[in-house]
């Protein structure tokens, strides 16, 4: 089960995560595969947590998965769950994902 924001508890629908991940990998060099073996790693994951799941563990456990994946498709998922509302928001998230990666070695 999961516990929505509203305190509403409601059974886990993994159709849920391949959907908001299918849309923010929408024209991204994403495998379809990927989809259906991110949903089953959430799965997984939330169930291997205590007591409660939230919609919060939950979205944590996607953008997670979503940073490994694909940088673009981790920031317009991030922009939706956060709720961005203007572009220091993006700059910001943009610089948490950058700092998180190696540099590039120079030539």
């Amino acid at each position: 089960m999961v516990v929505k924001r509203s305190g509403a508890r409601e059974p886990f629908d993994r159709s849920k995560v391949i959907a908001g991940v299918r849309s923010a990998c929408k024209n991204r060099p994403v495998d379809e595969d990927a989809f259906e073996l991110m949903a089953n790693d959430v799965e997984d994951s939330l169930r291997a947590m205590n007591d409660t799941v939230t919609t919060q563990d939950v979205g944590v456990a996607v953008l997670e998965r979503l940073k490994e994946l694909d940088d673009v498709a981790y920031v317009r998922f991030a922009s939706v769950y956060k709720g961005f509302e203007d572009l220091g928001d993006f700059q910001r998230e943009v610089g948490l994902l950058t700092k998180s990666t190696a540099p590039k070695r120079r030539p």
